[in-house]
């Protein structure tokens, strides 16, 4: 069995910075045409200079003969300025800005605290259509974990959506039946769905021990919020597409007493979507997920290029750890055997 799809694009992927940013980029440049870069370094990509900086480093590091394109988003602070985002978005440097909460997952302590501290970025950005993607939980600690993507749709999502009606949002790495309702509902609204939410529930993370390499934020939920992502992912609605949110760390980091959140799963990430369409009879809408909706909402072309996926009869061997000068960083593990593999066109 055989596939060919436009080229994908993977709309959340962290990257790092120096040896990491090295060792990992390739694992996305072998499959992906473009990515969303996170901007949560350390420090911070927070100005146009920042992110025009960090491009360069990227490029630097590309494989030879890459066309892979990097798409730079900027953190927003309470201290960002307007005009310095709205000069990144025209000159072409930036195609997004990326809103944390403040203490909400990984380098994420300058962001944001007080959304109305924000809203004069966010008018101008409703003004050029800039999208905003957004980190969608709160971190009020009175708010269990697994309630926290709820509550943020409830307390700030739907009320800047009803403030903001032109400003394009996109609930990145949505986690449960809460955000997919919420997004099918919601003009200019669209969201990223990342590899490991449509396999994993809470599940792997905690039964039989705890698993490192499942640990991430927003955290795995309960198995019915999986189906539910599973429905949106190959329902053909062009709301929902990739994001793979990606995110290396080291084998030391993950595997200590408070574990970093992150899953790496930029290396067989469409050998891991293949299967799961496939088993919900939806291979037809694989190429709308990966290549076409993505870009549609963020008003690009597709790529013009292919990749193919094929179905062998054994499994595809995947590295189970890519080697980089910070360290060793474990791939994802799906649970299942994969079967598909991609060959460029």
């Amino acid at each position: 069995m055989q596939i060919t799809l436009t080229r994908p694009d993977d709309w959340h992927l962290h990257l790092r910075d120096g040896d990491m940013l090295k060792g990992i980029l390739p694992e996305t440049t072998r499959d992906f045409g473009r990515a969303i870069i996170m901007p949560n370094l350390v420090p911070p990509v927070v100005t146009g200079e920042d992110a025009q900086k960090y491009r360069a480093r990227i490029m630097a590091q590309l494989p030879e003969g890459s066309d892979f394109r990097p798409l730079m988003t900027l953190y927003l602070t309470e201290g960002t300025d307007p005009e310095d985002v709205a000069l990144a978005a025209k000159s072409g440097l930036i195609t997004a800005v990326k809103l944390y909460p403040a203490g909400a997952t990984t380098n994420s302590d300058s962001g944001v605290k007080d959304i109305e501290n924000v809203m004069p970025v966010l008018e101008k950005m409703a003004e050029i259509g800039l999208p905003l993607c957004v980190h969608g939980e709160v971190t009020d600690p009175s708010v269990d974990i697994f309630d926290r993507e709820a509550v943020f749709i409830e307390r700030v999502l739907a009320p800047l959506r009803t403030r903001l009606p032109d400003l394009k949002i996109i609930m990145e790495h949505v986690t449960t039946k809460d955000g997919v309702d919420y997004v099918s509902s919601s003009d200019n609204t669209a969201a990223t769905l990342t590899t490991h939410h449509l396999i994993i529930n809470r599940n792997h993370l905690l039964v039989g021990g705890i698993k490192p390499h499942y640990y991430c934020l927003p955290i795995a939920k309960r198995e019915s919020h999986r189906l539910a992502l599973v429905k949106a992912a190959t329902s053909g609605n062009a709301k929902f597409f990739l994001g793979t949110d990606s995110a290396p760390h080291t084998d030391p980091a993950k595997e200590s007493a408070c574990g970093c959140a992150g899953v790496f799963s930029a290396t067989n990430t469409m050998s891991c979507l293949a299967h799961v369409f496939e088993n919900a009879s939806a291979l037809d809408k694989l190429e709308a997920f990966t290549s076409i909706s993505g870009p549609a909402f963020y008003g690009l072309p597709p790529n013009a290029s292919k990749i193919t996926l094929t179905k062998q009869e054994t499994p595809v061997a995947y590295p189970a750890k890519i080697e980089t000068g910070d360290g060793p960083v474990t791939v994802f593990d799906p649970d299942f055997p994969l079967f598909w593999r991609v060959d460029q066109v």
